[in-house]
C-alpha cells in the first residue's frame, strides 16, 4: 500500500513534473546566448553528455552507476534505480563571442531537462524525460561593399532561434550478473527558424533605405533510438571496475520547410506581405554517435571516469544540402566525484558529494582545413536535504563549466575565425521515493 507520506511525495512529484512539461515546451526555442557555430548544421548539438552529475565530472560517466540520479545517459545503467526518482535541469550561460576586430557578450537561461525513473522488477527499470538535442541561437551582421557600385554598401543581418528536442522512453535489464543493457526510444521535434535580411545603400539615392528579408521556417519531427551495455567486475575486495558503452543510431529528421520573402522598412514595418517561395517535405541525416567508458569506484564514496566519444559528422546532410562539409569528431572527458563521509551524522559537509572534470572535444567545421576545439573545466557538489528518510530523499545539485571553443586565428580569405568564451551552470532537483510498501502483519 501506499503510505500518506509516500502519497503526498508522489503527488508533488507530479505537479513538478507537469511545470516542468510545460515549461519545456516554452524553453524549446530558446538558446544559451549568441553562437555563431549554431548557424552550421542542426545547430549546437547535444553529444549525449547527461544531467548535472554528468556536467559536474566533465561529461562523463557512461559507466558509473548510480541509485541518486537517473542514470539515463547510458539506458544499461537505468537498472541501478533504486527508488522512483524524478530530476529536473535548469541551466544558465554567460559567454563571450568574438573575432579578431569585434566582441561581444549575451547569456540566458532555460530549463535544461527533465526527467523520472521507475525500478518496475528486481531486474528491470525505465525511464521517461525530456531534454534538448540541439540549440540555434546566433545573430551577425557582415557589412560590405558592393561589387560594381563604387562607395555604395551592403549590410546582411543573419539571425536564427530554434532548436529539436527529445522526449524519450529507455528502459535497462540485467541479463547476467554484472551485465546491463538498455534501449531508449526517442521522439524528435522542434523548429528552426532562420532570416537573412539585406540592406542596400547605394551612392547617390536618397530614397528611403529598403531591407530585404529572406525568412526560413523549419519544423522537424522523426523517432530515434540509443542502446547501452554495461559491465561491472569487482577489483580486490572493495573497488569495481566498470565498463560501458552507448551507441546512438544515424537516423534521418524529417521536415517541412517553408521560405518566404518580404520588404521591410528600416523601422521593421512591412511595405509587401510576405511571398511564398517554396514549400516542401525532406529531411536531415544525422550521424551516428559511438560512446565507450571506463570507471573504477570503491562502491561506498567515490568514483573515477574516463569517456570517449566519436561521432561520424562527415556523413551529415542537410534539409537542403546547404552549408559547408563537416568532419568527423573526439571527445574525451576524465572526472569523478567523492563524498568524504556519507553516513555522517555530525558534520553535513562530510555528506555532500564533490564533483570535478575536464573535457576536450573537436568541433564538426573546421575553416581554412584546421580543426577546432571545445575545452572546458567543470566542478560540481550533491547536497542532500536533511529530511531524507528510507522512504524519500531531496538532493539538490550544481554542477558549473567554463570553456572555450574555437579561436580567432585570421583565414586566407582575410575573414577571422570566432571564439567562444563561456561559463555555464546548471541547477538540479533530485526527488527520490519509494511509491510502493507492502505492509506485514505483526
Amino acid at each position: 500500500m501506499l503510505t500518506n507520506k509516500v502519497m503526498e511525495g508522489r503527488v508533488l512529484a507530479m505537479i513538478l513534473a507537469g511545470v516542468a512539461a510545460l515549461a519545456a515546451s516554452d524553453a524549446q526555442a530558446q538558446g544559451l546566448g549568441n553562437s555563431p557555430y549554431s548557424r552550421i548544421g542542426l545547430g549546437e548539438f547535444n553529444a549525449n553528455t547527461g544531467g548535472v552529475r554528468q556536467m559536474g565530472m566533465g561529461g562523463t560517466g557512461l559507466a558509473a552507476p548510480n541509485s541518486v540520479n537517473v542514470n539515463e545517459l547510458n539506458p544499461a545503467l537505468l537498472y541501478y534505480t533504486g527508488r522512483t526518482t524524478f530530476e529536473a535541469g535548469y541551466v544558465g550561460q554567460y559567454k563571450t563571442v568574438k573575432n579578431a576586430t569585434a566582441s561581444s557578450r549575451s547569456g540566458s537561461g532555460t530549463l535544461g531537462y527533465f526527467a523520472m525513473s521507475v525500478p518496475l522488477a528486481s531486474r528491470w527499470a525505465a525511464a521517461v524525460g525530456l531534454k534538448p538535442l540541439s540549440a540555434v541561437d546566433y545573430e551577425s551582421n557582415i557589412l560590405q561593399a558592393v561589387t560594381g557600385e563604387p562607395g555604395s554598401l551592403s549590410l546582411k543581418q543573419y539571425k536564427g532561434t530554434g532548436g529539436v528536442s527529445e522526449a524519450y522512453f529507455g528502459q535497462g535489464v540485467r541479463i547476467a550478473k554484472g551485465l546491463t543493457v538498455g534501449l531508449t526510444a526517442s521522439y524528435l521535434f522542434g523548429t528552426v527558424d532562420e532570416t537573412v535580411g539585406t540592406t542596400l545603400q547605394v551612392v547617390n539615392n536618397v530614397d528611403p533605405l529598403v531591407k530585404s528579408v529572406d525568412r526560413q521556417h523549419t519544423r522537424y519531427s522523426d523517432f530515434a533510438f540509443r542502446a547501452g551495455a554495461h559491465y561491472r567486475q569487482k577489483v580486490g575486495k572493495s573497488m569495481s571496475l566498470n565498463l560501458g558503452g552507448v551507441y546512438s543510431f544515424g537516423h534521418s529528421l524529417r521536415g517541412q520547410q517553408t521560405n518566404t520573402q518580404e520588404r521591410e522598412n528600416t523601422d521593421g514595418s512591412l511595405i509587401s506581405a510576405a511571398a511564398l517561395i517554396s514549400n516542401g517535405r525532406g529531411s536531415t541525416y544525422v550521424p551516428g554517435l559511438a560512446q565507450l567508458g571506463l570507471s573504477l569506484d570503491n562502491d561506498k564514496n567515490w568514483t573515477l571516469n574516463l569517456d570517449v566519444a566519436r561521432q561520424e559528422w562527415s556523413k551529415f546532410s542537410s534539409f537542403d544540402n546547404s552549408g559547408p562539409a563537416l568532419s568527423n569528431t573526439m571527445r574525451v572527458g576524465l572526472g569523478g566525484e567523492i563524498s568524504p563521509d556519507p553516513g555522517s551524522v555530525e558534520h553535513y559537509f562530510q555528506r555532500v558529494t564533490y564533483r570535478a572534470g575536464v573535457s576536450m572535444g573537436q568541433l564538426p567545421y573546421q575553416p581554412g582545413g584546421k580543426t577546432l576545439y571545445d575545452r572546458s573545466v567543470s566542478w560540481g557538489f550533491a547536497f542532500p536535504m536533511p529530511t531524507a528518510s528510507a522512504l524519500e530523499s531531496t538532493t539538490l545539485s550544481l554542477g558549473f563549466t567554463y570553456g572555450q571553443r574555437g579561436n580567432t586565428d585570421l583565414l586566407t580569405s582575410g575573414a577571422s575565425n570566432v571564439q567562444e568564451s563561456y561559463i555555464r551552470g546548471q541547477l538540479g532537483v533530485t526527488l527520490n521515493n519509494r511509491w510502493f510498501i507492502k505492509r506485514r502483519l505483526q
